[in-house]
């Protein structure tokens, strides 16, 4: 027990400098930590770390999946919903079917019930490698809410559609009527366990005596909660997650303090980045335990199969998101839709960001070892290699070349204001209305009070800037921000320096030194994030 706990201690070491090591070649670092874990996979030193299906299922999978959908935005998913439902459910029906046939075709002994299997397991695609990239350059965010969108619903919906492949391989019976009304069941039922769970915490928070520990806690109890009830009624728990996470996230300011709100983002952050970490490396370590299990299948037959399946699959989903919008432009006559005309470059970057991950591999591992009968499950082991494979080629070439191809074609959301300009109009606003209910409720009372007066004043020139940056055409006002922002970040650092010399005296207190250091680094904080978008815009071409 203690040598596995020191494996993963070292594991996470690497996983640091791996991502490290990404950042500073600006690669999505999913792609290094699968890479690197393969060259890993080489050594000895980790040579019996394995990853358990069960424990990626139930430790793994909740989490990472409740958090994405804390995450997106409830607007742009409800805006978008016939887009990424169209994604997450016929694609990858759509998708699993032309495996399944095409596999029963060219690999010799593999039926078609075997190929709803692969199909099934390679079918979603992993969101979180393509929103890392997609963040690195400029896209429209309607790009990055359709993805993140679709990861939240097609991994259920390929789950699904694995457990009745599988079920159909191990009963030897396959009932199409049956099965269509068992997969609207399980879906419509593990939504609802979800959301009757969310309420139940939504509960606890909003009228129970809760502190922030307790808070924090609470949510990452919950996602467990909802896995665990709808898997033990045999419904979907990935769609009961994510349509609970949705709910909660939705009630975020009422059920949150302030306090909770901040400390738990910075839980979560982390708590998710190891996840990921760990089940990204874990992937490439698999290799020689694969390839190990091949049995008579030789490796060049299985690397032949798996890279002709590569290819079948990056080409339905591109045809398909095509489809996509012919179908979207035809619906547009009769409803409205979101964008009634994509174009093209909108679908050809959706349809290559179809990367595999953690999710296909764990379904792949999950199939049984044997048959009710005692025999081996068929081609068991050739699935496994050829999911990873997959996994390992639409990572490392779709992922590299995502960014390429990003740039290349220039995607631009003529319909969206410019993130710069919607945080300039949000600044504004707030600016305003501050500055009017002061002057309305306590106007009367600035010549006497000198620090309502400091207040309006403040305010009064925060309006003055603002209107002079909306209108600014020639690029000066952007030029002086970003002297200001440089400026500040140099104050903040002498106002640390200042608050660790009073630190080092008797009479202060460590402790309210410490929460004006914090409210220094949210400080800083805002101004980075704010000098971050202006040098996405200024060094990615438009």
């Amino acid at each position: 027990m203690q040598g596995h706990f020191i494996d993963f201690i070292f594991l996470i070491l690497i996983i640091l400098a791996l991502v490290m090591f990404a950042n500073k070649l600006r690669i999505a670092y999913p792609i290094v930590l699968v890479l690197g874990g393969l060259l890993l996979s080489f050594t000895s030193a980790f040579s019996e770390v394995a990853i358990d299906p069960e424990l990626v299922f139930f430790i793994f999978l909740p989490p990472l999946l409740y958090e994405a959908a804390w995450q997106t935005s409830w607007k742009q998913f409800w805006k978008f919903r016939r887009v990424i439902t169209s994604f997450a459910f016929p694609i990858v029906i759509i998708t699993s079917c032309v495996i399944a046939f095409v596999s029963q075709a060219f690999i010799p002994g593999f039926t078609l019930a075997l190929g709803f299997l692969l199909g099934g397991i390679i079918s979603p695609p992993d969101a979180i490698s393509a929103t890392t990239i997609m963040r690195q350059v400029t896209v429209p965010k309607s790009m990055v809410s359709i993805i993140e969108g679709e990861s939240l619903l097609n991994d259920a919906s390929s789950l699904v559609i694995v457990r009745f492949a599988t079920a159909a391989i191990v009963t030897s019976q396959f009932h199409l009527q049956e099965a269509s009304i068992n997969f609207v069941l399980v879906i419509i039922m593990g939504t609802l366990i979800g959301l009757l769970t969310a309420l139940i915490f939504y509960a606890i928070h909003r009228w129970l005596p809760t502190t922030t520990g307790i808070e924090i806690i609470l949510t990452l109890v919950a996602p467990y909660c909802m896995y665990y009830f709808a898997e033990h009624f045999e419904f979907s728990g990935v769609l009961a997650v994510v349509s609970g996470g949705l709910f909660l996230s939705s009630k975020r300011q009422s059920m949150l303090n302030y306090r909770s709100r901040i400390e738990a983002v910075n839980v979560w952050t982390s708590l998710v980045f190891v996840m990921n970490g760990i089940v990204f490396l874990m992937i490439g370590l698999q290799l020689p335990i694969i390839t190990k299990q091949l049995g008579s299948v030789s490796v060049a037959s299985a690397i032949g199969y798996g890279l002709g399946i590569s290819l079948v699959l990056v080409v339905a989903r591109m045809l398909c998101t095509f489809g996509a919008v012919v179908f979207t432009k035809f619906m547009s006559r009769f409803i409205t839709v979101a964008d009634a005309n994509p174009g093209w470059k909108g679908p050809l970057i959706l349809g290559w960001a179809g990367m595999r991950g953690v999710v296909s591999l764990a379904a792949a591992l999950a199939i049984p070892l044997t048959l009710p009968g005692g025999e081996a499950f068929p081609h068991r082991n050739l699935i496994l290699f050829i999911t990873f494979i997959v996994i390992l080629v639409t990572l490392v070439f779709q992922g590299l070349t995502l960014p390429w191809l990003i740039r290349k074609i220039n995607p631009v959301d003529k319909k969206a204001i410019p993130e710069q300009k919607q945080e300039l109009i949000i600044q504004k606003k707030l600016a305003q209305l501050s500055h009017q209910y002061l002057q309305e409720k306590y106007g009367e009372q600035r010549d006497s009070n000198a620090h309502l007066d400091n207040l309006l004043s403040r305010f009064e020139l925060d309006l003055n800037l603002y209107y002079k940056m909306l209108d600014d055409t020639d690029g000066e006002q952007g030029a002086s921000l970003r002297n200001h922002q440089g400026v500040y970040l140099e104050l903040l650092d002498e106002q640390r320096s200042l608050l660790e010399k009073m630190n080092q005296k008797a009479e202060f207190e460590d402790e309210l030194i410490r929460k004006y250091l914090s409210l220094i680094d949210i400080e800083e904080y805002k101004v980075r994030e704010r000098q971050l978008i202006g040098e996405i815009k200024t060094n990615d071409p438009q």
